[in-house]
């Protein structure tokens, strides 16, 4: 992509963590950006990890069918993206971190050079998955190239496993020398070896996106798969949720849904078929937090334990059409056939809940996916049951009496809302034949499924990347979708890169995509 000289616009995310100094205070002149300490740095880009990959109740979980709007002036269902998210600057915003790491007497392996690579392979896998080829050799060189030549999809993918792979070398051979944490980190509070533990994590994450190429010998998917898995001395893996990469909203840096936008978004926006169905066929009490019972539910005398009770709108479904059957205040006034959010989870504080990164269930699901797959040896089954229950235990789901609350008229106050008891098994639970991992073809959907309904609001899109790849779990499509009923299947390049690199643009649309930029082509990794 074209690249510019920039400032760091760091003051965005001061109140995260204390920081040093001040950006205005840095900040000499304006057009003379000054240097600033690399964990300063640090802080703006993990924040970007959270803010502009596709932060919860975004357009991005409309895209992931976790839920629908269903009043246009707040938005459509339409798959109606054109340029690709942009994050060469904060890329910029990586060398620059690792060139003030240097320039204040830091070794060539440091904490900030080893976390430098895994935010390249991070940032590299959120662009190029949803566009194709990129420029990268030639990119991020300032001034002395403005019109870099992009690199192929296997070459990125190439160099991202290796960023990945020396990146857990160099935080081993940290740690072991007693430098175990990095300033700034906004995370972790520093800590090293849980990094380690979650660029091996994000490893296994690449290798299950590149499950089509398993046959390429350069990107060796099942040889590196089965090295981390047989490895835990090298390759250490999260243990538990809270090992997950997760941002963690507060009274400052608000979850994007609470009190203050309860009076649109809460009934602008209703849940999905595509994750309510799935949760209401299997009997899983998720269901019971994360959404409402439809008001027309409750007004025909079912109760909120019943499953039936929670309906979600297809996101094919015409929007007048959903904009009627929706309703409005839980269908106190109006008919109200969807479900809505829960209102006592995401409406009644700034906290919300944990947005997961790069989360745990996610990891023991994508072990089962690849050991499923013939690519490690090991136990799909038991990998697959401890996704569950993690994801559960995110939830609060727990053996026994679980007490879940709802709203009985629509709104958020103490006095709105009311309480009911469900007695969860989980044994009983994943005895379903709906849930039940079997060896066979089924037991990918079953894994993809459960991996899919463990993202809600989490992860970016990454529910969605699961689907494009597998097909799974089903995902409506209609006049609603736009595009003639299709889901789009990549994004558009830049319109900088037509106007400022357009040779070496129509070279990477013509060897990918026969000269057309298309949203309904296919990227390599999915050929």
């Amino acid at each position: 992509m074209k690249n510019k000289i920039i400032l760091l616009g760091l003051v965005l995310i001061a109140s995260l963590s204390g920081c040093e100094k001040s950006f205005s205070d840095l900040e000499q002149d304006p057009n003379r950006p000054v240097s600033a300490p690399a964990s300063l740095v640090l802080k703006q880009i993990q924040f970007e990890m959270y803010n502009n990959t596709g932060r919860p109740f975004s357009d991005e979980m409309i895209w992931n069918q976790f839920y629908c709007s269903n009043y246009n002036y707040y938005g459509t269902n339409e798959y109606d993206w054109t340029e690709m998210p942009n994050h060469f600057l904060t890329l910029k915003n990586v060398v620059k971190m690792e060139a003030e790491a240097k320039r204040a007497g830091a070794k060539d392996i440091n904490p900030y050079a080893a976390l430098g690579k895994f935010y390249k392979a991070f940032y590299y896998d959120q662009m190029s998955k949803r566009v194709g080829d990129l420029p990268l050799t030639e990119a991020l060189k300032g001034t002395e190239n403005f019109t870099p030549a992009y690199d192929s999809q296997k070459n990125i993918y190439v160099q991202i496993l290796n960023w990945l792979d020396d990146s857990n070398s160099d935080l081993t051979k940290l740690i072991a020398a007693g430098e175990n944490t990095v300033a700034g980190d906004i995370y972790f509070g520093g800590d090293l070896k849980k990094w380690q533990k979650v660029v091996n994590a994000f490893q296994l994450r690449i290798l299950t996106t590149l499950s089509e190429k398993v046959s390429d010998t350069d990107l060796n998917v099942k040889g590196r798969f089965a090295q981390i898995i047989s490895n835990p001395a090298k390759y250490p893996l999260p243990t538990a949720n809270s090992e997950s990469l997760q941002f963690i909203c507060n009274n400052v840096n608000k979850y994007p849904s609470n009190p203050d936008n309860f009076g649109f978004d809460a009934t602008r926006q209703n849940m999905s078929k595509a994750y309510i169905e799935r949760l209401t066929e299997r009997k899983d009490p998720r269901v019971f937090v994360t959404a409402e019972p439809a008001g027309a539910s409750l007004k025909a005398g079912k109760l909120p334990s019943d499953f039936t009770a929670y309906i979600g709108a297809s996101s094919g479904e015409d929007l007048a059409d959903m904009s009627f059957k929706a309703g409005v205040d839980n269908g106190t006034f109006a008919p109200g056939q969807y479900s809505f959010q829960s209102r006592s989870r995401y409406y009644t504080n700034y906290i919300g809940e944990s947005v997961f990164l790069v989360g745990y269930p996610e990891l023991c699901f994508n072990i089962a996916e690849g050991v499923h797959r013939g690519w490690a040896t090991g136990n799909a089954d038991e990998w697959y049951k401890k996704g569950v229950k993690a994801s559960l235990d995110f939830y609060g789901i727990k053996e026994g009496s679980n007490t879940f609350t709802y709203s009985k008229n629509g709104g958020r106050n103490a006095s709105d809302f009311q309480t009911f008891s469900y007695t969860f098994s989980l044994n009983d639970y994943l005895a379903q034949a709906n849930v039940k991992y079997t060896a066979d073809s089924k037991g990918l959907e079953q894994i993809i499924t459960q991996k899919y309904l463990a993202f809600f609001m989490n992860s970016g899109m990454e529910a969605y990347f699961n689907w494009r790849r597998t097909g799974f779990p089903t995902f409506y499509a209609g006049v609603g979708t736009g595009n003639s009923g299709r889901i789009a299947t990549r994004w558009q390049y830049p319109l900088t890169e037509r106007t400022t690199n357009a040779v070496n643009y129509k070279k990477a649309i013509d060897n990918q995509f026969g000269g057309k930029d298309s949203i309904l082509d296919k990227p390599w990794i999915l050929k």
